[in-house]
């Protein structure tokens, strides 16, 4: 059954091409839940095979991110913005919490951004707050795709030199996320400490 499953999930990937990439990963950066693995990691394999191109599989992969994290974003401020600022109160979110997030953001938006598109659970969702405080939009793409960009790449990298071996996919895929976690960990304490020397 797992093989007859991969073996569907590369012919969708492979059916659907560079725009199929894009569109998935344009979803999965919205609140949907389609997870980056079982696109990029099959289409690293279909790299691996010579079916694609590795540097169009992370690019149009980056691409479909930052498109979906801008729809957050574009919603957040221009929606969710204006709606928490008249009714709030009545959700328990003051204009003094508004403040202090906008003022987190202001010092640590680009940060945020960019770890938080490395960290399962937390891509989905970190291009909202980014937007209800009307981060810098040019800052916002930057650090989006900087951030997803890495995270397109490990996935992509991890199924072309698995090559497509179904065990090994299974045994290392949560490994894979974990090391990605805690190397953000570390992107954070290097931040906090260089804050606290400046």
């Amino acid at each position: 059954m797992l093989h007859d499953f991969i073996t569907w999930i590369l012919a969708t990937v492979n059916g659907w091409g560079y725009p199929g990439i894009f569109i998935l990963m344009a979803l999965e950066s919205t609140v949907l839940p389609v997870p980056s693995e079982l696109v990029l990691i099959p289409a690293g394999y279909l790299a691996y095979q010579g079916q694609m191109n590795f540097g169009l599989i992370v690019l149009a992969a980056t691409g479909g991110s930052l498109a979906g994290a801008s729809f957050n974003y574009a919603v957040a401020m221009w929606v969710g913005r204006p709606f928490l600022e008249r009714w709030g109160r009545y959700f328990f979110v003051r204009p003094e919490l508004l403040h202090k997030t906008d003022a987190f953001f202001f010092r640590h938006g680009a940060i945020s951004t960019f770890t938080g598109r490395l960290i399962p659970g937390i891509r989905h969702l970190i291009s909202i707050p980014a937007g209800l405080t009307r981060m810098n939009p040019g800052a916002f793409a930057f650090y989006t795709c900087l951030g997803a960009g890495l995270w397109s790449l490990v996935l992509t990298l991890f199924g072309y030199f698995l090559g497509g071996n179904e065990a090994l996919i299974q045994q290392y895929q949560h490994h894979i996320t974990f090391g990605v976690i805690a190397f953000v960990a570390l992107i954070i304490g290097g931040y906090w400490w260089w804050n606290k020397r400046r």
